[in-house]
């Protein structure tokens, strides 16, 4: 008998069931602690990509350092995550039509009708255009709530002095993160993670 209910826990088409998660609630993920310790969370931010690389080599090197000098400074455990988000073209070509059409001037309107005919390469049943998103994630005890909020501040401020932005996850941000890495990407409305309300 334990045997067929172990087996049927293991076959659950929800991520929740088997992934240790209490509740998603204002970018924190509360995940259940043993017996010794607590409950953890799980946040940290997101962080807006950027090339560097089209950057002189100066530049390039000033942002590098100030990313390892901020990294040197964490005296905790993070995670450095890269996902790719689906992105609907549709929406993209929709708009830029829109300014194709109240372009004021012909110059304006060639350079918008040269992204137009960009975007169709990337329209079709077998081409999937995505994102690529950046996260930096940590664990810290439940009951540290001031902590995690200081180390989410001092985090967006590490990124900002060498020239990136960032911002605290929101539960949309952490929706795609476990999407991304247990549902292949797409967006699933079934078996949804609740919080305790």
């Amino acid at each position: 008998m334990a045997k067929k209910q172990r087996k049927n826990e293991n076959t659950s088409k929800h991520t929740e069931d088997w992934l240790p998660i209490k509740s998603i609630q204002g970018g924190l993920i509360t995940v259940p602690g043993g017996l010794i310790e607590g409950d953890q969370i799980v946040t940290g931010v997101r962080i807006e990509p950027k090339n560097i690389f089209i950057s002189d080599m100066e530049t390039q090197n000033r942002t590098i350092m100030a990313i390892r000098n901020f990294y040197n400074t964490m005296d905790y455990e993070f995670w450095l995550v890269c996902c790719d988000r689906p992105v609907d073209i549709n929406l993209y070509r929709s708009e830029l039509e829109i300014m194709y059409n109240e372009a004021p001037t012909q110059q304006a309107r060639k350079l918008i009708l040269q992204d137009l005919n960009k975007i169709e390469k990337f329209i079709g049943p077998e081409i999937n255009a995505v994102d690529t998103e950046f996260y930096l994630l940590f664990k810290d005890d439940a009951k540290n709530k001031e902590r995690i909020q200081k180390r989410i501040h001092n985090i967006i401020g590490g990124f900002a002095s060498a020239g990136l932005n960032a911002r605290q996850l929101t539960d949309e941000d952490i929706r795609v993160l476990l999407d991304s890495f247990f549902n292949d990407s797409k967006r699933t409305e079934f078996g949804t993670v609740m919080t305790d309300v």
